[in-house]
């Protein structure tokens, strides 16, 4: 029997989170990809199906550059401010079938210090 890719786990496991986990409009999701040289960060109403804010590493204005554990504190802390700005303040964490640890935890971190609560 072949060796399940990774990232097919990580979407299995993703799926898994997903059935219990919706965004709201009163509390809308905030979700977390990360790939090799990024990572990405958008808060989503899973009712109307909109993104409501979104920030990266790969955005032509984050001061950061890049996937590694400060451009994720970084995200966490520019995705919290402009969620902030919209009028969201409590959100629902959708780690993306990614392990709790590192740039994942990190970035979910700053969100709270910079004022979302989840």
């Amino acid at each position: 029997m072949p060796k399940a890719d990774k990232n097919e786990v990580r979407l299995r496991v993703h799926n898994r989170i997903r059935r219990r986990l919706t965004g709201t409009p009163e509390r809308p999701r905030l979700t977390v990809y990360r790939s090799l040289s990024h990572i990405y960060a958008q808060i989503i109403d899973d009712r109307a199906g909109r993104t409501l804010v979104s920030a990266s590493s790969n955005d032509k204005g984050a001061s950061v550059n890049g996937g590694n554990i400060a451009g994720a504190k970084e995200i966490g802390r520019l995705v919290a401010e402009r969620a902030k700005e919209k009028g969201f303040t409590k959100v629902v964490f959708d780690r993306g079938g990614y392990l709790y640890h590192g740039r994942i935890k990190a970035l979910a971190d700053a969100a709270r210090e910079a004022g979302l609560e989840f």
